[in-house]
């Protein structure tokens, strides 16, 4: 059996990254309305949706192309596939991550369109404060551990619920909400709505970001160094091309 060719995934990547920012954005848009005085109550709705969203697309799309949705993500893969020849190659991790972001646009224009809002906009709500930026660290060092140490340890299946829980809690012990996620990151910045993140506020997330995958991979590569060329796929296994069958490799997420 063949894995799916790279058509097939960039369109589960962009579509899943598309519904998982529709997901976000959405459910924050219906969080206020439904408890327009309560924010803390906002958040929760906000986040349970967020954790059964991402499990379920997860789910749906990682056999395809290993549902990634986000480019830290891809980039981490390729980052830790280099030595060994595993991962997801130089080219389509480039790829991956042009239909992630392109996805997380589309994703949030849906969610406008779907709550009778304008759908092009941006936000006003600045979120750039140091507290922000250490949370977005420790949000994406955190994700990026987690996904590579169930890769590494042969239990990337558990990836969509231990995934959409650490994203959950996430959500709530981190001073930024943890976006974790440069793609939804840039496409939270179309929705002026609870979930959106003002331009101005945008670089500095995907600089944190960016600084917690690195540190998420130090300690992947500190605490499970000979363990690539078993890995399982990141996030969740699928098929590989023939001549890769006795080597359990990543090839996405």
């Amino acid at each position: 059996m063949h894995t799916a060719g790279l058509p097939r995934r960039l369109l589960a990547e962009f579509v899943g990254t598309a519904l998982l920012v529709t997901v976000v954005v959405g459910s924050g848009i219906a969080a206020a309305q439904l408890s327009p005085d309560d924010v803390g109550l906002q958040l929760l709705h906000n986040s349970t949706a967020t954790v059964f969203g991402l499990a379920v697309l997860i789910l749906m799309f990682g056999p395809v192309s290993g549902a990634h949705f986000n480019p830290v993500v891809t980039a981490a893969d390729w980052l830790l596939g280099r030595r060994t020849g595993t991962g997801i190659d130089g080219r389509d991790a480039s790829a991956y991550a042009a239909v992630q972001t392109v996805g997380a646009v589309m994703g949030a224009w849906l969610a406008n369109l779907m709550f009778d809002r304008q759908v092009f906009e941006f936000s006003s709500k600045d979120r750039i404060t140091t507290g922000h930026l250490v949370g977005e660290v420790v949000a994406t060092a955190g994700l990026i551990a987690l996904i590579f140490t169930l890769a590494r340890t042969g239990r990337a299946a558990l990836s969509a619920a231990a995934v959409g829980a650490y994203i959950g809690a996430a959500y709530w012990f981190t001073s930024s909400t943890s976006f974790a996620n440069p793609a939804v990151t840039i496409g939270r910045m179309f929705s002026d709505t609870f979930a959106g993140i003002a331009p101005s506020s945008v670089p500095g997330f995907l600089v944190a970001q960016i600084v917690g995958g690195l540190i998420g991979l130090a300690l992947i590569a500190a605490l499970y160094p000979d363990a690539a060329a078993n890995a399982d796929d990141v996030v969740i296994p699928h098929q590989h091309p023939v001549h890769h069958v006795n080597t359990d490799r990543r090839s996405s997420s």
